[in-house]
């Protein structure tokens, strides 16, 4: 093997590794809950950080993989309970889809930017939060929509899914600011 091939060998065993270890943090920061909502949603110390940071490291399209195998652990996580919630079988595999896999999987996106910089940076996580959200308001329009108290099932799956998704970005833009100006992190990502 010649050392141009080692060398790609290796950026890829790392880069394997720095995934399986953000998706691992990430999984943990999930755990650690500071708010947590009564139908589902919670705010956490940065959970979303670490699948982000993976995006702007080595793109969207490595980054929407991360993303995919930590949505599948999310949902494996939330399981027992979202079984609990005596959803319809058609209804649980929306929410399993919308919920779950769409939602966590748009954190992939926040590498959209990463080529502008800090403020690229900063517009992908955004973006991906965004995505994030809207695709916890369609689950929440459409099938939670049975335990709204509100005449207004979107109006409420707005105003709920943003009472945690609101602080979730300006806690993961904040300390995604924080972080990209360390040094060390700032080489790592260019």
């Amino acid at each position: 093997m010649n050392e141009t091939a080692k060398t790609v060998s290796h950026e890829k065993v790392l880069r394997l590794v720095l995934s399986a270890v953000m998706i691992g943090l990430a999984t943990v920061l999930s755990m650690l809950t500071i708010v947590k909502m009564p139908l589902g949603g919670s705010i956490t110390p940065l959970s979303m950080l670490p699948i982000c940071m993976i995006s702007i490291m080595y793109g969207t399209g490595w980054g929407l993989g991360t993303a995919f195998v930590y949505s599948l652990v999310q949902l494996g996580l939330d399981l027992g309970a979202a079984l609990g919630w005596g959803l319809s079988g058609k209804a649980l595999a929306v929410c399993f889809l919308v919920d779950y896999i769409l939602a966590f999987t748009a954190l992939g996106l926040a590498g959209a930017f990463r080529k502008k910089g800090l403020a690229g940076a900063c517009a992908g996580i955004a973006f991906a939060l965004a995505v994030r959200f809207v695709c916890h308001v369609i689950s929440g329009g459409t099938v939670f929509s049975i335990w709204c108290e509100w005449s207004n099932a979107w109006v409420y799956s707005i105003c709920y899914n943003g009472a945690f998704m609101l602080p979730e970005l300006l806690l993961t833009m904040a300390a995604a600011v924080l972080l990209m100006r360390s040094p060390a992190v700032s080489k790592m990502i260019k």
